[in-house]
Parts: structure tokens; C-alpha cells; sequence
């Protein structure tokens, strides 16, 4: 009997560790479990003392050549010294393997375990030694460009919108505050696209879920599936919108968002310029990320993405940043 088509399976973990023993001649007691399942699965392979992370793209989420500008790109970090979980080839010299899914070729990479545990509640000194990490892998990644996305306003901004439109009806009050505060952050790009922004290539969604801790003082950073190009400050941004939902007390969160900027700033100076664009940049990234929920929506977030969800998040997460920010009210 031929089977159903489908949209996103879920790769059987115990195949999939005989599938990877075969391909990087691991050992027979090598075992394999699923980590997460969203976006793209990813799975905790341990090989005695050895562990990694394999992840299966889902399907049409990313092109080949966009998993091998991501695999270059972590190889020119991990070269310069920053510390990043980095892909790892089988002994052919292969990073990328097709796996024949039900719903189609699924690529999927072999990666580097980071060390450590997630930390939700990071203390003062890591804050400062994550922004002193990103600031270097900024000097790394300055002037340069990924075949990949470019994280311009109309991506972050117009594109997500309208996909979240599909979700969610625009006649509804969290809806018409979307669109307000669309127009006024696609003008405030609009009146700085002259400016000599730093540009190059972001990772776009460094935040405690996608760096290890280790010891309390080594930081890893992974997951660089979202990187793409655009102007550093986004990296910057998203990453202090984090630190503002993170902390619930106001004096821990101005302590730990002053040492991840003096860390940052221990390496480059962000010009005052980039400063002052950093409210319209978190803002447009939530609305982006948003989008990303929708536009996925099959693999993973159907579970939860309906108008009720949405109508929560833009009222206590997006409104609540814009106003932290004292960005133009809007009058329904």
C-alpha cells in the first residue's frame, strides 16, 4: 500500500544512531535520542566520552548551499577563536547528508557538542563575556556576506506581517497596533538608510537557549541556523530584548544589560548612531520572529499559534518592550 503524503516526520532516533554509526564509523554502544523538535530536530548523540548534536533540517527550510555558507561560516569563527559548536564532516569529507524522509530528501549535519548546560538566569560577569564573544565574532563577520538572507526592513518587517495576517485578523486592536508600529519602524529605517551602519553577516538569535555555560565561565555558542546579513547592531538588539525578558526585577536587568554592553564595548565602540536605532531593531525583530511561527506553522506550531496566542504575545511581550523603549503610543 502506498503511503500518505505528509508535511514533517519525525526520524527514528535509534535508526537515525545507526545511520550516523555507518557514516562517521562511530562505535556499536553509540546512542541517539531526540533533543528537540521544532524548526529542525535535533538529536544528542553520545559516543562513550563523545557527545554531538546532529540536526535534520526540515524539509525546504533551508537549500544546500545555505547549510554550506552556515558550516563556513562556523568554520571562519572557529578558526578566529570564537567559541562556537562547529560542523563536523564524516571521514569521506562530507557535511551534509540526505536522509529519504517520507515527505522528502531532509538534509542534516553533524555538529560539535557545546559544553555545558543553558542558563536561564545568567550572572553580571557572563553577560559581560557574551557581549566581549559577539563583539569579536562581529570583527570577524564585518564586511562580510553569506549567500543567505538579508535582514532588511522589508524581511523583518513587511514579509512577517503579512504572514501573521493569516493567523490573525487585522480588524482586531493588537493588529491595528501592529500596523502602527510597522509604519513607524519601517520610517525610522528609512530615515537612517544613508547612514554608515556596520554591516556583515549576524547570527540573529543569540539569547540563554542557544549558548552552553560550562563551569560557570565558558561560554559556547550554537544554533546558527537563522544567521544571514544585515547591520551588526540586530545581533545586539536581540540579544538586549532577551536581557529585558528575562529579568523581572528593573535594577538586575539595567546591571546585566550595562555589563553585556561594556563587554561588547571592551572590544569595539557601538557608535551612538547604532545606539539609537536599537528600540526600532528589537521591536522589528519580534515582528520577524512572529512571522517565523507563522510561516512554520506546520512543523511545530500549531499547537499553540491561533488568535488567542497572538493576541497575548503582542499585548504582553511586544507592546510591553515597545513602551519600555517610550515609542509613539497608538490610539486605537
Amino acid at each position: 500500500m502506498q503511503h500518505f503524503p505528509v508535511v514533517c516526520s519525525t526520524l527514528s532516533a535509534t535508526h537515525l544512531g545507526k545511520f550516523l554509526q555507518q557514516q562517521y564509523h562511530l562505535s556499536a554502544g553509540t546512542t541517539c535520542r531526540l533533543l528537540r523538535a521544532a524548526i529542525n530536530h535535533a538529536y544528542l548523540v553520545t559516543d562513550g566520552r563523545h557527545k554531538y548534536v546532529f540536526r535534520v533540517y526540515s524539509l525546504n527550510w533551508r537549500s544546500g548551499i545555505e547549510i554550506a555558507e552556515e558550516i563556513r561560516l562556523l568554520q571562519l569563527l572557529k578558526d578566529n577563536g570564537i567559541p562556537v559548536s562547529y560542523a563536523i564532516p564524516d571521514p569521506q569529507g562530507n557535511y551534509i547528508h540526505q536522509i529519504p524522509a517520507p515527505e522528502g530528501v531532509r538534509l542534516g549535519v553533524l555538529f560539535s557538542f557545546a559544553k555545558g548546560e543553558k542558563q536561564l538566569n545568567i550572572p553580571e560577569a557572563l553577560h559581560f563575556k557574551i557581549g566581549e564573544i559577539m563583539a569579536r565574532m562581529h570583527q570577524v563577520t564585518h564586511n562580510m556576506s553569506l549567500q543567505r538572507v538579508q535582514y532588511n526592513p522589508e524581511v523583518l518587517l513587511e514579509d512577517s506581517f503579512e504572514l501573521l495576517k493569516q493567523y490573525i485578523s487585522v480588524d482586531t486592536e493588537e493588529m491595528r497596533f501592529m500596523q502602527h508600529a510597522q509604519q513607524y519602524l519601517l520610517q525610522q529605517y528609512h530615515n537612517v538608510q544613508d547612514y554608515p551602519f556596520r554591516n556583515g553577516i549576524i547570527h540573529l538569535d543569540i539569547w540563554f537557549d542557544n549558548l552552553n555555560i560550562h563551569n560557570n565561565d565558558e561560554v559556547t555558542l550554537f544554533d546558527f541556523d537563522f544567521c544571514g546579513n544585515g547591520w551588526l547592531l540586530h545581533d545586539i538588539a536581540y540579544y538586549m530584548l532577551q536581557v529585558y525578558n528575562t529579568e523581572r526585577e528593573e535594577d538586575q536587568y539595567r546591571l546585566k544589560l550595562d555589563s553585556f554592553i561594556k563587554g561588547y564595548e571592551s572590544v569595539t565602540l557601538i557608535p551612538e548612531a547604532e545606539k539609537q536605532l536599537i528600540p526600532t531593531a528589537s521591536i522589528s525583530i519580534y515582528f520577524f520572529y512572529l512571522g517565523v511561527q507563522c510561516l512554520r506553522f506546520e512543523n511545530w506550531t500549531n499547537t499553540f499559534l491561533n488568535e488567542t496566542y497572538l493576541k497575548r504575545y503582542i499585548n504582553v511581550v511586544i507592546k510591553k518592550l515597545y513602551n519600555h523603549y517610550q515609542l509613539p503610543s497608538f490610539e486605537s
